[in-house]
């Protein structure tokens, strides 16, 4: 098993040898949406992130159980503090409609989104609301250790206690001192024992719809609580990865790391992974600033913001082009440079299939190939690994004006690393050819539907009826007009 692909910890602030803890198997838990409003760039930049790291171990031949949560439940308007209202609960008021039909809406668009952006599925993904009793064991546990505490029906975490034998805030370096100077007395927090303790349970007020029983009141669990409760059911006490955005690293990952530290009595996550932010004119991009494009306006162009629609792989290549710990900004300008490097890129591919082999070759794809690999074992270096694929692009262009020759096996291998790390890796996917099925699709279609019209200016009625009945099975409606017919696909 190789042994040389290096991960920066975020909670050791290095660079650190991967070891799993059991290989070949890898258990890796990453942060997914909250689902009360359509996916936006800044959601791109984890699923992509976390995407090539889920498709690079693969490659290396680890078997990976990739975890990422669906929140459908306590991501409250004020996060850091933990108050305010359900944000899935205040998208259903507004829209006169039930929470889990926000939920199913939004999850809807986001596949779709993620399908679009060619990120693999992970192996399983939980929602909050279908491990509530999950959570509830877990709160028990951590009420009979002392580091949790019933408060008028709700349940808090008991940092102070916490931190008398562990350190709250290791991760994101927020030290104690800083959090009682930055909380404030607001209507709640007269229930807990110190004004920076978390909810671990909520008890609900009667206008709240999303409700469960627990042996503490009906109401909902805090939002850290849910990461605890899956990865522990999913990947066991202990296991390798834990990802997610930057911003996420304090409140949500710190009350993480201490709500399993506390019921465990020890630390669940061995090497933690943070994305860094997209920012739109140096401000994160984040659907509380109302400053986000989302990913169906990115690719209709339907936003005063940009000057045209750009493609899901125009998108996946501009932020594979940034190391993903670095801050991507957004400008028009960017996404266009990005839009041509990738068709730079798959016309050398095109290319690549129609070059003739010669004799012998002036070309060394085993050391393009070892670079490659150093750029992916260094923490994930996607544009360093993109600037080698470069100068792939540079040798197949010389070989077709002739500078340079390539023999029968140096082609082979050439192609092999073009198809392992562009498309098998990286996840970049050639779209022309999907452009092209669909209009193919289209033409055959308005083909079929011109013989239908042709059999009933016949009066062959039975044989457009049948033509009419066999297209709606595939989903394809046909509308007569007095001036032609239309049709559409359901």
């Amino acid at each position: 098993m190789p042994n040389n692909f290096t991960i920066y910890n975020t909670l050791s602030k290095k660079k650190e040898l991967f070891r799993p803890l059991h290989p070949p198997f890898v258990g890796i838990y990453v942060c997914g949406p909250t689902v009360y409003s359509h996916a936006h760039l800044g959601h791109a930049r984890p699923a992509i992130t976390f995407d090539l790291l889920f498709r690079y171990l693969t490659h290396l031949g680890y078997k990976v159980r990739y975890i990422r949560n669906i929140t459908d439940v306590g991501h409250l308007e004020n996060e850091t503090l933990g108050e305010g209202e359900d944000r899935i609960e205040k998208k259903a008021r507004q829209e006169h409609i039930e929470p889990m039909e926000v939920v199913q809406k939004y999850v809807n668009t986001y596949h779709k989104n993620m399908d679009q952006l060619n990120t693999l599925s992970p192996s399983i993904e939980p929602r909050a609301t279908g491990h509530i009793i999950e959570q509830i064991e877990l709160i028990k546990v951590l009420i009979k250790s002392g580091y949790a505490y019933e408060s008028n029906g709700s349940v808090y975490f008991d940092i102070l206690k916490y931190n008398q034998k562990y350190q709250y805030g290791k991760l994101s370096g927020r030290v104690l001192d800083e959090l009682i100077s930055n909380t404030r007395d607001i209507e709640g927090q007269d229930e807990k024992r110190n004004p920076f303790d978390f909810a671990l349970w909520k008890k609900a007020s009667p206008e709240h719809l999303m409700r469960w029983p627990s042996p503490w009141s009906d109401g909902f669990p805090g939002w850290h609580l849910e990461c605890s409760a899956m990865s522990i059911k999913y990947l066991g006490e202990e296991f390798d990865i834990h990802g997610g955005g930057m911003d996420l690293m304090f409140p949500h990952h710190e009350c993480e790391i201490a709500q399993s530290t506390a019921a465990l009595g020890k630390e669940s996550v061995h090497y933690w992974m943070h994305n860094n932010m997209i920012t739109i004119n140096g401000q994160k991009m984040a659907r509380s600033l109302g400053n986000f494009i989302t990913l169906d306006q990115l690719f209709s162009g339907d936003h005063p913001a940009l000057e045209k629609a750009y493609s899901p792989m125009t998108i996946r290549f501009f932020i594979l082009q940034a190391h993903y710990r670095s801050t991507l900004d957004f400008s028009n300008e960017a996404l266009q440079a990005a839009e041509k490097g990738f068709q730079k890129l798959m016309n050398a591919v095109d290319s690549l299939n129609k070059l003739k082999p010669s004799d012998h070759s002036t070309i060394d794809v085993v050391k393009l190939k070892e670079k490659c690999y150093e750029a992916l074992d260094d923490d994930l270096n996607s544009p360093v690994l993109l600037s080698h694929l470069f100068e792939g692009v540079r040798i197949v262009n010389s070989v077709i004006d002739g500078t340079e020759k390539i023999d029968a096996p140096g082609l082979e291998s050439l192609k092999a690393l073009f198809s392992t790390f562009v498309f098998e890796i990286l996840g970049l996917k050639d779209e022309k050819s999907g452009k092209n099925d669909e209009k193919l699709t289209g033409d055959l279609i308005n083909i079929i539907v011109n013989l239908r019209q042709d059999a009933k200016n016949r009066k062959e009625f039975d044989v457009s009826d049948k033509i009419r009945q066999e297209l709606n099975k595939l989903g394809v409606i046909i509308k007569d007009r007095k001036d032609g017919v239309d049709w559409h696909k359901d």
